[in-house]
């Protein structure tokens, strides 16, 4: 903007003794002199300028109590800073600043201060004296060491330190006790585990609290996951990992998952055991892949030389994106002495995960010496290696272990807690989700149903929900199943009387969907029909819209359909890879094209963009569930040209955001040349407040989950008020009332937090 026009507002407020004064996004490389005399200003935004230096002189506006100066290139704040003692939020996220001044520890009014995204690596001792904060925004820096002043900010109620380098985490954040939200994601942290850490702050307090009371013990055992083609000699690999004079021989290929255990000493004396995992390489089974695929694992892929159908970038994308760049090595089975080169090269460049490339022939064990020698270094130099856990934690792991059955009721998992040191029925909680995080047993705290039994092998269940997907009736009715067909799959004595926990399984994995209107019937939509069916479709003035995918996982488009499943038009609408939708008088046809790399969405009728809005949530929904997909919205040219055709030129959404964020208001259509209303294409598919909060969202999605969080206890009271009423347990009965009072407390605090949302107003 130029200086005259900004002198203008400047003016204006000086004329009106306005308290408020916004110049975001106005170009600015200094602050204009004129602002300081502006001595009533209360609120001033400086936000998304090219402001490098915040002048001496900014102490002349000692009335404000709010100061934007997120995104600019600040990269020093000058010790007048001090005097501006009335500020209560103070806003330098993205910016270039490594220090803050001594000075700082003057600010005693202020309650929220946002550092995200700069380059300090070193918390200066300044802000130890600003005992008033309530939120402080650490994320995005380079932090690895956190002092131990930080956890006398005793007022702290939101602390975020995501995408840093922290790897341990004193117990001493136990004294942050009104802290509500503790952001630690992208951190390799170590302790307390990442499965705790991702809980939050009251889960980190409990082990915290278990591990000063039980005293520590330390895991030495770690998940090998075994993956490749169907056939490649994956079980073989995992058989001669535990035996090497194993005899090879023709085997039926691996039903879903079997789980393997296998010892070995340490050079200490300690022993090491390690889980195995082995994977049926079928396709079918890709769709679970995202339960079991974990993180702080070594993952072993395996190829068969003789058929050269490996799909090295399919699965080394697919660890990538599920396991957080877990170690990764490729076996390649030379069978009957067949060689075969890959592009080892090309492949380090883009996976930094890839450690080695291995060659062995199973049938004599040639290089099985090094793949065991490899495995076991890899595989103990894990990060989690060496964690300290709870000794109680330890001592039930150990009896669950021992014990054959592939299921125990919830009441016999809380009985061998006790047995073994548990007093508290949240601790004897915490400790199976953990259990579940790592995949070593299963138990889904959240449904009704399932959180009654805790599955002590997982391959019971993956081979139970593989017998259904893998039975010649069920394919041959393209994926519909009755319960009486599930009695005749699910005959085997150790599935009895487990039928409707096993079928619960099944929609947990979201691997199948009941029909609607029909008690009976469930479909398996991955088992559907490959041909689209024939359809009416009125396609003028239809809302379209586009995923596009840098590399796509399988399974979306299933998900999407056990997920949209009450909207289905007609039991026939519906097939492999896509879906016919309807909603009040408005059709939508969403479908994947997995060659292509892509999803297409188009809605007609009355409610369009509401359609839209609901389809786009659900997408995104399950895009979140994958660490790092990278995708891109496109969002089709409404120009003259383009307005009404199916193939239209495209936008991609966070480029129209960027625009939009820049002041930039026209972009140009590609097919007519013609400049077209950046607002306007936004808001003819999703909508302008749609965008904006999605904007908002990407921004500060922290006060999106304090909300979410605040909903998320209100289910856990009632859940509680549900168990209450039905439990003669006078143990459970008082921690289910302790647990429901904890809640109401965090609701209240979340609630006054709430409103606090720097973005809408400064």
């Amino acid at each position: 903007m130029k200086h005259e026009k900004i002198l203008e507002i400047i003016n204006q407020a000086k004329i009106q003794h306005l308290e408020k004064l916004d110049l975001s996004n106005k170009g600015l490389e200094e602050i204009p002199h004129e602002i300081f005399e502006l001595k009533q200003l209360k609120i001033l935004n400086l936000k998304n300028n090219q402001i490098k230096n915040l002048p001496e002189s900014i102490c002349q506006l000692n009335n404000l109590t709010r100061l934007n100066l997120v995104d600019n290139q600040i990269i020093n704040l000058p010790e007048s800073i001090s005097k501006l003692s009335n500020l209560t939020g103070l806003y330098l996220g993205n910016n270039n600043i490594s220090n803050l001044p001594q000075s700082f520890a003057k600010l005693r009014n202020l309650t929220g201060l946002y550092l995200g995204e700069n380059n300090i690596s070193n918390l200066s001792e300044c802000l130890a004296k600003l005992r008033n904060l309530a939120i402080l925004y650490l994320g995005n820096n380079n932090l690895s060491n956190l002092p131990e002043w930080l956890f006398n900010l005793t007022n702290l109620i939101l602390l975020d330190l995501s995408g840093n380098n922290i790897r341990n985490l004193s117990e001493s954040i136990s004294n942050l006790t009104n802290l509500t939200g503790l952001y630690l994601r992208d951190n390799p942290l170590e302790s307390p585990p990442l499965e705790i850490a991702n809980k939050g702050i009251e889960a980190i307090r409990e082990y915290f609290e278990q591990l000063k009371k039980e005293g520590i013990d330390y895991v030495y055992e770690a998940k090998l996951l075994i993956l490749g083609e169907a056939g490649a000699g994956k079980t073989t690999l995992s058989n001669k990992i535990l035996d090497s004079n194993y005899q090879l021989k023709d085997e039926d290929s691996t039903q879903g998952i079997e789980v393997k255990q296998w010892d070995f000493p340490l050079p200490e004396g300690k022993n090491f055991r390690v889980n195995i995992w082995d994977f049926g390489g079928q396709e079918i089974y890709h769709n679970t892949h995202q339960f079991f695929l974990t993180k702080r694992s070594l993952y072993c892929l395996v190829s068969d030389n003789r058929k050269e159908d490996t799909d090295f970038y399919y699965w080394l994308n697919i660890v990538e994106l599920l396991s957080q760049n877990s170690p990764l090595l490729i076996i390649q089975n030379e069978k009957q002495n067949r060689k075969t080169e890959i592009n080892e090269k090309a492949l380090r460049g883009r996976f930094t995960n890839l450690k080695k490339t291995l060659s062995t022939n199973l049938a004599n064990n040639e290089g099985l010496s090094e793949i065991l020698t490899q495995i076991k270094h890899y595989i103990t130099n894990l990060p989690h290696v060496g964690d300290d856990l709870p000794q109680t934690w330890k001592r039930v792991r150990e009896v669950l272990e021992k014990d054959s059955r592939n299921y125990i009721s919830l009441e016999e998992y809380l009985s061998i807690c006790e047995e073994n040191g548990f007093t508290k029925y949240k601790d004897k909680l915490q400790l199976s989700g953990y259990l579940h995080d790592l995949g070593i047993c299963l138990h889904f705290q959240d449904d009704p149903l399932l959180k009654k039994t805790i599955i002590l092998k997982p391959e019971w269940g993956t081979a139970a929900v593989y017998k259904v997907l893998d039975n010649d009736q069920v394919i041959d009715n393209y994926g519909r199943f009755s319960k009486e067909n599930l009695l005749n799959i699910w005959h085997e004595e150790k599935y009895i009387n487990m039928e409707d926990e096993l079928l619960q399984l099944m929609m947990k994995f979201q691997l199948c969907y009941k029909i609607p209107d029909n008690s009976d019937t469930y479909i398996a939509p991955q088992l559907l029909t490959k041909n689209q069916p024939e359809y009416p479709w009125n396609e003028n003035n239809n809302l379209i819209l586009r995923y596009e995918y840098d590399f796509m996982p399988k399974g979306i488009i299933t998900r999407f359909i056990v997920n949209m499943h009450k909207y289905i038009y007609q039991p026939n609408y519906v097939w492999r890879n896509g879906v016919i939708l309807k909603k009040d008088e408005t059709f939508a046809e969403v479908i994947e094209d997995y060659n292509q790399k892509h999803i297409k969405i188009r809605v007609e009728g009355k409610y369009k963009k509401e359609f839209i809005i609901i389809i786009i949530d659900r997408l995104d929904e399950i895009h979140d569930s994958y660490q790092e997909l990278k995708y891109s919205k496109l969002i089709p040219c409404n120009c003259i040209d383009c307005k009404n055709t199916q193939n239209p030129h495209f936008y991609k959404f966070e480029k129209l955001q960027q625009f939009k964020a820049n002041g930039k208001y026209k972009i140009q259509c590609y097919e007519s040349a013609e400049m077209v209303n950046v607002l306007s294409l936004i808001d003819d598919v999703i909508g302008i407040n749609y965008s904006k909060n999605e904007e908002i969202t990407s921004r500060n999605n922290h006060f999106s989950a304090l909300t979410e969080a605040i909903e998320n206890y209100r289910k856990k009271i009632g859940q509680f008020e549900k168990e209450l009423a039905i439990t003669s347990n006078p143990e459970l009965k008082f921690e289910l009332k302790n647990r429901m009072a904890e809640c109401k407390k965090e609701i209240k605090r979340l609630e006054n937090e709430i409103n606090w949302n720097y973005f809408d107003k400064i």
